[in-house]
């Protein structure tokens, strides 16, 4: 199935994208009307992907910038759009500059990791992430010419990271 998946995303073009991106802004804003939270909405296609960022509105917008509650509003989210489009949505939602915050942490995990590999472990296995956070580690230590891989399945999904 997930080459089905991969052929219909690969389709996709860039006006799909920003009207994936559309939906997926309605949504956010009449869930940010609902709880009576004030947000700036930013759309934009990169990678392949539609990005929606949240800005502004203060402590308030804060509250929703937490990890998992910003996977679990994009998971929401994708499901809205996908309703509407009959494609599979890639879409990825950042709430108050929380995926630039995460990006950040993760870079932390892979130095830590590098600095463990190059004292001498074999590997270090890192705690389970999404799809989006492994595609983004695998980017990270690439760069700094170390191997990844993905383990596991689902929520224990993650990257053990081992020398190249």
């Amino acid at each position: 199935m997930s080459d089905k998946l991969n052929d219909v995303t690969d389709t996709v073009t860039t006006d799909d994208l920003e009207a994936e991106g559309d939906l997926a802004a309605d949504y956010i804003e009449g869930l940010l009307d609902l709880a009576d939270l004030d947000g700036d909405l930013d759309i934009s296609v990169a990678s392949g992907r539609a990005y929606l960022s949240v800005t502004g509105g203060g402590e308030d917008l804060d509250q929703l910038a937490m990890p998992e509650t910003v996977q679990a509003l994009q998971d929401l989210t994708r499901i809205v759009v996908q309703n509407q489009t009959g494609r599979f949505s890639r879409l990825i939602l950042d709430i108050g500059g929380s995926r630039g915050a995460r990006a950040a942490e993760l870079r932390g995990l892979v130095d830590a990791a590098v600095a463990q590999i190059a004292a001498g472990r074999q590997e270090v296995e890192l705690e389970p992430m999404s799809s989006y956070e492994r595609k983004l580690v695998h980017d990270m230590v690439a760069e700094v010419g170390y191997h990844s891989e993905s383990r596991g399945e689902g929520r224990d999904r993650r990257l053990v990271i081992s020398a190249a």
